[in-house]
């Protein structure tokens, strides 16, 4: 808890620092653009200006996140920093229209501006604190695992793209016959929106419920078995809360004969393993697997032969059997989501396999996974 604070308070300070350096590039570009009458480099400052409003809204963010799981919110804030994202997106896909209407205008009105020498220092100087700010946006994005400070080091890329573009148009204005300022408006407008399209689709993607990395699933499965006494685990589901608030559940298979007392402080430790070593709050179900059942394990092992190879990346587990009137046969079948097949066709389709084996009624439940 103290670590994650530590993060949020230096989430406010990177925040405070951007919001201080795009106030005064902010009001350079906007005094140089009302100067000279160049659309591009008002345009410019513009961006900045809406850069301080994305830098409020990472501050607030950061606040709000900060806080405490409460009555209301027993998971914690933390999710605030992905709809802090979605607002920069929104922010930076606005400045992109108002900037290619405004280009769009100086370009079919003919009016053109010649760029005074002042205006040149100033796009430089601008350039040079935008990439710094990309760079050490990015930096830190990365030690704070920060879906804001991400946008923040994109929008600060583009930015450097966006001043480049209007310093070689101010270049062209003063030096050639050629007038570029409303043709490199309209396509720095452009990119803007590209890079908030793509900002909003990240931030979107999360709130939805994005699929977990695959290396953090990779490390949580080797961990799992690597604890002795472990003999499979399926069904395990990662749920993100934020950068650093994860929760997640697993089914871990173990010797049915094996003492309840002995089983449970396996999972136990099991669990405080991950929670140490990967920052995941863990709930860890145990799944008892009746070993010398030889019936069990040979029909186990006929109906695998019989329907795994239906789909690819088919795994059977959770396998019992029912015995009664008519002998039941209970299993889980986990299939990927790149699998194409209907789950009403497949099931179908497991099921008619298993009957083929002898007189036993399947009761299948299919997952993906």
């Amino acid at each position: 808890m103290e670590r994650e604070e530590k993060q949020f308070r230096k989430g406010v300070w990177v925040s405070a620092l951007g919001l201080l350096l795009n106030a005064l590039l902010a009001g350079a570009k906007l005094a140089a653009g009302f100067l000279t009458g160049l659309v591009s480099v008002v345009a410019d400052g513009f961006n900045n200006l809406s850069d301080c409003g994305s830098c409020l809204v990472f501050l607030v963010s950061f606040r709000i996140a900060g806080k405490p799981a409460d009555e209301k919110h027993p998971f914690g804030h933390q999710r605030a920093e992905y709809i802090a994202a979605l607002l920069v997106a929104f922010l930076v896909l606005g400045l992109a229209a108002g900037l290619g209407r405004e280009s769009a205008e100086r370009l079919f009105s003919g009016e053109t501006a010649v760029a005074g020498l002042y205006v040149f220092p100033v796009l430089g100087v601008s350039l040079l604190v935008k990439a710094g700010m990309s760079v050490f946006y990015g930096i830190h994005a990365k030690k704070m695992d920060s879906e804001v400070l991400r946008a923040a080091s994109r929008d600060s890329a583009c930015d450097c793209v966006s001043t480049l573009a209007v310093l070689v148009g101010a270049l062209l204005s003063r030096f050639s016959a050629f007038y570029a300022d409303g043709i490199l408006g309209l396509l720095v407008a452009l990119f803007i929106g590209w890079q908030g399209v793509k900002i909003l689709l990240d931030a979107s993607s999360k709130l939805l419920g994005q699929a977990p990395p695959k290396e953090l699933v990779g490390k949580i499965r080797a961990r799992i078995l690597r604890e002795e006494g472990v003999l499979g685990l399926h069904d395990l589901k990662i749920y993100p809360y934020g950068a650093h608030k994860k929760f997640a559940t697993v089914h871990i298979e173990c010797d049915a004969e094996e003492k309840a007392l002995v089983s449970h402080e396996r999972l136990d430790k099991i669990e405080r393993a991950v929670r140490e070593e990967f920052g995941v709050d863990l709930t860890a179900h145990l799944d008892p697997v009746a070993l010398d059942d030889e019936e069990k394990n040979e029909l186990e092992q006929r109906v695998r032969a019989a329907v795994e190879g239906m789909a690819d990346g088919m795994d059977i587990h959770d396998f019992r059997i029912v015995r009664g009137a008519k002998t039941k046969l209970v299993f889980e079948v986990g299939i990927p989501f790149s699998c194409k097949t209907g789950e009403g066709e497949l099931l179908s389709d497991i099921c008619r396999a298993v009957r083929v084996l002898g007189d036993f009624e399947p009761v299948v439940t299919i997952e993906r996974e």
